[in-house]
């Protein structure tokens, strides 16, 4: 059973120049993922990029890298046709879909899902959460979305939601290959701490998470 990882990082970024190299508490964001995937349990962690800064920081941090097509790599570009073309290229059983982003992962969580996987055969993907209670959401014309101004619950009446955090996906090569998708099939959550579960997308969240570390 081959278990790979593969952070998908591609050199084009709108909100924040460089933003899979960008300087967080001196080192590049990458390598924040980079390391927790080498401590994990994976046999072998990959970077994709169309970026040569990216594959040679990656090459430097003893990642190894497939070259991401141009064509795959765009603004409009979907992870999962990374994903596909990785899949193709390279041999594996469990693929774990990393993010560089999400530099509060450990080692330890991308184990917790590797085990969750191997444990229940059934089980085709695992990903990354955190839980969160209820709170009162609006759409932008300032309509209240799935609940009643003239009946709004207490927050203990609802239940707990998971939300996504981003910071890894974890799934079955075959899976992948006929869903064409992260997941599928009957799936798992790693329930990640809220304040380990954020994402570097503005100079905001990178102000914050430096303040985390």
């Amino acid at each position: 059973m081959k278990i790979v990882s593969v952070i998908l990082a591609r050199g084009g970024s709108k909100g924040i120049p460089s933003k899979n190299i960008i300087d967080l508490k001196g080192k590049p964001l990458i390598s924040y993922t980079i390391q927790a995937s080498q401590k994990s349990n994976v046999d072998s962690t990959w970077v994709s990029t169309d970026c040569p800064t990216i594959k040679t920081i990656s090459e430097t941090l003893n990642a190894n890298v497939i070259d991401r097509p141009k064509e795959i790599s765009g603004d409009f570009s979907k992870s999962e046709e990374a994903l596909l073309h990785f899949s193709k290229k390279i041999d594996f059983d469990i693929l774990v879909f990393i993010q560089p982003t999400s530099p509060l992962l450990k080692s330890e969580d991308i184990n917790q899902g590797i085990k969750l996987l191997l444990n229940d055969n059934k089980c085709s993907s695992v990903f990354s959460v955190y839980k969160q209670h209820w709170l009162p959401k609006w759409s932008l014309d300032i309509e209240p979305l799935n609940w009643d101004v003239k009946n709004r619950p207490m927050r203990q009446e609802v239940d707990e939601e998971y939300i996504e955090n981003g910071a890894f996906y974890i799934t079955k090569k075959n899976d992948l290959l006929n869903s064409k998708l992260r997941y599928s099939g009957k799936k798992n959550v790693v329930i990640m701490p809220y304040l380990r579960s954020f994402q570097i997308d503005t100079l905001d969240d990178l102000n914050l998470i430096e303040g985390l570390l």
